[in-house]
C-alpha cells in the first residue's frame, strides 16, 4: 500500500482528497510530523467504520502511542489526545458524557437560538454597510468569524474579553505549523483558560450549558473537573470552527457559481440546499483525528491493523462517486438526493449539527439580501488554505460589498 503523505500546508486540498480516494477505502497516510496511520476516504466503508465497535477512541489501543514515538510536542497531540470528553471515550461514558449536550443542543432547543443568531447576524451585517465604500473587506473575519463564535460562547456562558486569547490558542491549536517547542505550554494555556471559566461559572452559575454541566455533576451524573474543562474547550473549538468553514466556503461556492447563485437568490433553489451541498462538496472538516482499531479490521479488500490508527477523511469522501454519482466532483444545489455524512455518523455524529446549519441558514440570506452585489476581491484561485490538516480553513476571504 502505497503511503500518501498529508500535506501541512494544505496547498491542493482537493488534489489530495482525490489521491487518497483513488487510493481505495483506506489509505494509507502519514500525518505532519511523520505520524503513521489510516484513512477512511470512501462514503460506504466510512459508514461502516464509524459504527464498528472494534474501532474505538482509547488512545491507548495505539501501538505507537504504547511504544512512546508519539512525542508530547508533537503539533496535533491536542487533537490526537484532547483529554477525557466525549470525544475520546466510547459506550456507556460516551453516551454519558453526550447526553447533556445533545439536549441542550437538539433541533428545537436550537431553534430557540434563532431570534439571537438573526440580532448577531445584522448587527454584524450594519458593521459592513458602515465601512467606507469600495472597501476590501475580509469577509471570514468581519461576518463569518464572529457570528459562530458568539453563539457558541453565549450558549456555553464564556465572556466575549476571553475572545482574543481563545482565538489565538485556537489558532495555534489546529495548525500544523506551531513550533513543538511551544505546543506544551500553548496546551496549557488552553487548559488554563478553560479551567478559569469553569470555575467562574460554579462561583457565579448562569443560564448556560457550562453551568448545566457543572449542576449536573452536582446531582449525580458523574462529571469530573476534568471532563467539564475538556466538554466545554471540546464545544467551543467545534462550534465555531465549523460554522466559520461553512459560511465561507458557501461563498465562494456561489462566487464561482453565479448561475446557481442566481437560482438561490431568485428563490428558486432553498438556501437549505445551498448548505447542504456546500457540506458535501467543499466540506468544513477535512479530516477527523484519529480512532484506534482493537482488532484487524477489513476494509474493502484491505485490512486496518489491530492496534493502528484511523482518521476519516470527509474531504475525500464527500466527493465518492459511488455514493454521489458520475457528477460528485460538480458543486450542484438541484442535487437530490444528497445524503452526505459531513458531521459525522452513528452513536459519534456532531451534536451540533443542528446549530451550525441554523447559524449559516440565517447569515447567509441575511448577507446576500444586503450585499446582492458582493463580489470576490481575487480570483477563488488565490485563496490559501490555512496550514490545518482537520479543517479547511481559509486564510482569509478578501470580498468587494458593491
Amino acid at each position: 500500500m502505497t503511503r500518501i503523505a498529508l500535506d501541512p500546508f494544505v496547498a491542493d486540498l482537493d488534489g489530495e482528497s482525490a489521491r487518497l480516494r483513488a487510493a481505495g477505502p483506506l489509505a494509507e497516510v502519514e500525518l505532519p510530523g511523520g505520524v503513521h496511520c489510516y484513512a477512511v476516504t470512501h462514503h460506504a466503508e466510512a459508514r461502516q467504520l464509524l459504527t464498528d465497535s472494534r474501532i474505538v477512541k482509547d488512545i491507548n489501543v495505539w501501538n505507537a502511542w504504547q511504544r512512546g514515538e508519539i512525542p508530547m510536542d508533537w503539533p496535533l497531540i491536542g487533537l490526537a489526545n484532547p483529554g477525557r470528553s466525549m470525544l475520546t471515550v466510547d459506550g456507556a461514558d460516551h453516551r454519558r458524557l453526550r447526553t447533556l449536550v445533545a439536549q441542550a443542543l437538539t433541533v428545537k432547543r436550537v431553534e430557540r437560538l434563532r431570534a439571537g443568531i438573526e440580532a448577531l447576524t445584522t448587527a454584524s451585517l450594519d458593521r459592513l454597510a458602515a465601512l467606507p465604500k469600495g472597501e476590501q473587506v475580509d469577509l471570514k473575519a468581519e461576518f463569518a468569524y464572529p457570528l459562530p463564535m458568539n453563539v457558541i460562547s453565549e450558549l456555553m456562558g464564556v465572556d466575549s474579553a476571553d475572545h482574543p486569547r481563545l482565538k489565538e490558542l485556537f489558532e495555534k491549536f489546529f495548525s500544523t505549523q506551531t513550533p513543538p517547542e511551544e505546543v506544551p505550554q500553548m496546551m496549557a494555556d488552553l487548559g488554563a483558560l478553560f479551567t478559569k471559566i469553569v470555575d467562574g461559572k460554579r462561583e457565579n452559575p448562569g443560564d448556560d450549558l457550562t453551568s448545566a454541566l457543572i449542576a449536573a455533576s452536582e446531582n449525580g451524573d458523574r462529571l469530573t473537573d476534568e471532563e467539564i474543562v475538556n466538554t466545554l474547550q471540546l464545544i467551543i473549538a467545534a462550534g465555531h470552527e465549523t460554522t466559520i468553514s461553512l459560511i465561507v466556503n458557501a461563498v465562494v461556492a456561489l462566487q464561482t457559481h453565479p448561475e446557481q447563485r442566481e437560482q438561490v437568490l431568485s428563490g428558486e433553489v432553498p438556501w437549505e440546499n445551498v448548505i447542504e451541498e456546500t457540506l458535501r462538496w467543499n466540506t468544513p472538516t477535512s479530516h477527523v483525528l484519529i480512532r484506534f482499531a482493537t482488532e484487524d479490521v477489513e476494509v474493502g479488500d484491505k485490512v486496518l491493523p489491530k492496534g493502528e490508527a484511523l482518521i476519516v477523511s470527509f474531504g475525500a469522501l464527500g466527493r465518492d462517486e459511488a455514493q454521489h454519482g458520475p457528477t460528485a466532483g460538480d458543486f450542484d444545489i438541484t442535487r437530490s438526493p444528497n445524503r452526505h455524512i459531513a458531521f459525522g455518523h452513528g452513536p459519534h455524529v456532531c451534536p451540533g449539527a443542528a446549530l451550525s446549519r441554523l447559524e449559516a441558514g440565517v447569515a447567509l440570506p441575511a448577507l446576500y439580501e444586503r450585499f446582492p452585489e458582493l463580489e470576490l476581491a481575487v480570483p477563488a484561485s488565490e485563496l490559501r488554505n490555512k496550514p490545518i490538516v482537520t479543517q479547511n480553513d481559509l486564510h482569509d476571504l478578501p470580498v468587494e460589498l458593491g
